[in-house]
């Protein structure tokens, strides 16, 4: 049963930030949209497909940024959860595979089909990673390239804009750099009162000397699961 409405911060970087308001906003709450971290993708990055059997995505912005970059459509998709799996297919990718997981899950997801696979698989994404999935790849025996073609980097926020964000009852955070960034706000302007939701515990670690409410993940990182919290939480 839902709570009291809410003040809920939204920390991720756009578009996503949008889509999470409106289902946030969707279950009765007040939404404050503040990325802490904005998306910056790389000039003068080329997409090499050749040996490349499949394509891995750790991400909805991995997706927009290779779909900028290049007009391939035919290469199988293994996507690291539904969203990411919808952006593929919004993008224009007919054969794509989710593993409602994190990147472990979708290493292993890809290791069960390794028969298929008659190349490399290219992981399109960001200069920093939330987990490595060349590696966990590897040691499946499945050979894979690296491609960076995006970054994200600190949002700035101003005093005014800082004010009512800080009375939020509850921040929302997707990623560890997130957290990192809305550690040193917190650290100069303390709010014991505030809940940090975190899509995995690996999300919320910078957080972990940060005086809060306290500090919760979901038992898997999807955000579905994340959104259940709001209301779950006291």
């Amino acid at each position: 049963m839902a709570g009291r409405r809410k003040k809920i911060w939204i920390t991720r970087a756009q578009p996503g930030a949008g889509a999470t308001a409106e289902r946030v906003r969707g279950m009765g709450h007040d939404v404050l949209v503040a990325p802490l971290l904005a998306v910056h993708n790389l000039d003068e990055v080329e997409v090499d497909l050749d040996g490349v059997s499949a394509l891995a995505f750790t991400s909805a912005n991995g997706v927009r940024a290779f779909s900028e970059r290049s007009g391939a459509r035919g290469l199988t998709v293994f996507a690291v959860g539904a969203a990411t799996a919808l952006a593929a297919r919004q993008a224009g990718f007919r054969s794509v595979l989710s593993t409602d997981g994190d990147v472990a899950a979708l290493a292993h997801g890809i290791a069960a089909r390794r028969g298929e696979l008659k190349g490399a698989v290219l992981h399109a994404g960001a200069a920093e990673l939330a987990g490595d999935l060349a590696g966990a790849l590897e040691t499946h025996g499945v050979e894979s390239r690296r491609l960076t073609l995006y970054e994200t980097r600190p949002v700035k926020l101003g005093e005014a804009e800082l004010k009512p964000l800080l009375r939020a009852d509850t921040v929302l955070l997707h990623s560890p750099r997130a957290a990192r960034a809305l550690a040193a706000i917190l650290r100069a302007h303390p709010t014991p009162q505030m809940r940090a939701l975190g899509l995995s515990q690996a999300v919320l670690k910078p957080l972990a000397r940060v005086k809060l409410a306290s500090r919760t993940a979901p038992p898997y990182p999807l955000e579905a699961a994340l959104l259940q919290l709001i209301d779950k939480e006291a």
